[in-house]
C-alpha cells in the first residue's frame, strides 16, 4: 500500500522514542561536543533560544499568535538542531481535532480498489498537514473493532472506513457518542454520518443494460459479500435491467460470494459447468473478475467467443489480461479524494450539514464483451 504511519509498536515503546531527553548533557556542551545522531527535544529548543515551552509550542502550532521575530529565531535554531516536534505529545495535549492525525481502515489490503482509494486520502490529508495512520480489518468484525480501538487510543482526530457490516452497533454507538467518522464505499445503517460513495445500483445497472443490448439472456452475476451495502445496490442493479429490458431474472445464475479472486474462481467454475451454462457474467468486484478469468483460463473457456463479461471497479491489469475487460470505473481516488475532504471539513466545523457524496460510475468498454472496442 502507500506509504502511512503504522501502530505496530506498542505506544509505550513510541512515547519513549519520541520523548527521550539527552540526560547526559548539561547546557555547557556546546553544539560540536554533541554526537550527530542526538535527538534534539523541545527542552533543548528551549534552552538555546531562551523562549518560553508555551511559545515555541505556538510556534509550531499556532504561529500567527507569535511575533515574526521570535518565529524566525525558533525556526532557524529548530532547523539548525534538526528540531521536529512529537506528534504523540501533540495528541496527548491537543484538544480534539487539533491533533492533526487521522485514521483509516480497509476491509482488505489485497484489494487493489483500496489502493486507489488510499492514494486519494493520503495526498489530502499530507497536503493539510495531517499524518495518516493505516489499518486493515481483513473483513472481520472483531478486528474492526480492534483496529478502531486502536485509533482511538491514538487519540486521531477523526477515521474513515468501509465498514464490514452494515448494523455495527459498536461503530454506531461510538459514533453517536462523538466519535468523527467517514463511511466510504459502504455504509451504516440507522446513524446520521458523513458518507462519499459511488452510485452502485447505477453502475451495475449500466454494466448488465450493455450485455442486455448485446443481445445475451442468460447472464450470470457472481456478487460479492451479501450483506454489506454495495453487494446489496450492485444486486439491484443487475435486477432493475434485467426488468426494464424485460428479461426474466433466473435465480440460478445468481451467485455470492466473498469479494475475493478464489472463491470467484470456484464460482465461475460452477456456473461454466452447467448444462446450459450463461452467456455472459457480470462480475461484483475487480478481484472477482481476476477469478473469473482464470477459471475460464483454465477451463479452455474463451472471453468473449464462447462467454462475455463486465466487471465491476476498474483495474490496474486490464491491459495484462486477454481480452482487456469492460468495467465499471469507480473512480477510487475521487472517492479517497473526497473522503479526506470531508473528514477534515468535519474535524473543523463539527456542527456542519451532514455531507453524502456520490461519485458517479463510468461504463469503460474494452474487448471482453465481443462486439466492443
Amino acid at each position: 500500500m502507500y506509504p502511512a504511519l503504522k501502530i505496530n509498536e506498542t505506544y509505550r515503546v513510541l512515547v519513549k522514542k519520541y520523548s527521550s531527553t539527552s540526560k547526559g548533557s548539561s547546557s555547557k556542551n556546546s553544539k560540536s561536543d554533541r554526537s550527530s545522531n542526538t535527538s534534539y527535544t523541545l527542552k533543548d529548543l528551549v534552552r538555546d533560544t531562551g523562549v518560553s515551552k508555551s511559545t515555541i509550542s505556538r510556534v509550531f502550532n499556532n504561529p500567527e499568535k507569535v511575533k515574526s521575530s521570535t518565529l524566525k529565531k525558533v525556526r532557524a535554531k529548530a532547523e539548525e538542531m534538526g528540531y521536529q516536534p512529537s506528534r504523540i505529545a501533540r495528541r496527548l495535549q491537543a484538544g480534539h481535532g487539533n491533533a492533526k492525525v487521522i485514521g483509516l481502515i480497509i476491509p482488505d489490503i489485497s484489494n487493489p480498489f483500496y489502493a486507489g482509494i488510499t492514494r486519494g486520502i493520503e495526498d489530502v490529508a499530507l497536503s493539510n498537514g495531517y499524518a495518516l495512520i493505516f489499518n486493515n480489518s481483513d473483513e472481520d468484525p472483531d478486528r474492526q473493532r480492534q483496529c478502531v480501538d486502536a485509533l482511538r487510543m491514538e487519540r486521531v482526530d477523526g477515521m474513515i472506513l468501509p465498514p464490514v457490516e452494515e448494523k455495527d452497533e459498536y461503530i454506531r454507538e461510538l459514533i453517536l457518542k462523538g466519535l468523527t467518522v467517514v463511511c466510504v464505499d459502504r455504509v451504516i445503517q440507522d446513524v446520521q454520518v458523513d458518507t462519499v460513495l459511488s452510485d452502485n445500483k447505477e453502475g451495475a445497472y449500466r454494466a448488465v443494460s450493455h450485455l442486455l443490448k448485446l443481445g445475451h439472456k442468460r447472464i450470470a452475476h457472481i456478487g460479492g459479500i451479501p450483506e454489506i451495502s454495495t453487494s446489496k445496490e450492485r444486486l439491484a442493479g443487475y435486477k432493475k435491467a434485467h426488468r426494464d429490458f424485460g428479461v426474466k431474472i433466473n435465480p440460478e445464475l445468481i451467485l455470492e460470494g466473498d469479494s475475493r479472486q478464489v472463491t470467484a474462481e470456484d464460482l465461475m467454475g460452477e456456473l461454466l459447468s452447467m448444462k446450459n451454462p450463461p452467456t455472459a457474467v457480470f462480475t461484483g468486484n475487480n478481484l472477482t473478475t481476476l477469478g473469473a478469468y482464470a477459471a475460464c483460463n483454465k477451463r479452455g473457456v474463451r472471453i468473449p467467443d464462447d462467454i462475455s463479461l463486465v466487471g465491476y471497479d476498474e483495474v490496474p491489469w486490464a491491459d495484462a489480461l486477454n481480452p482487456p475487460p469492460t468495467v465499471i470505473d469507480q473512480s477510487t481516488y475521487e472517492i479517497g479524494r473526497r473522503a479526506a475532504e470531508v473528514l477534515i471539513a468535519r474535524i473543523q466545523d463539527p456542527e456542519k450539514p451532514l455531507i453524502n457524496s456520490v461519485v458517479p460510475p463510468k461504463l469503460v468498454v474494452r474487448k471482453s464483451c465481443g462486439a466492443d472496442g
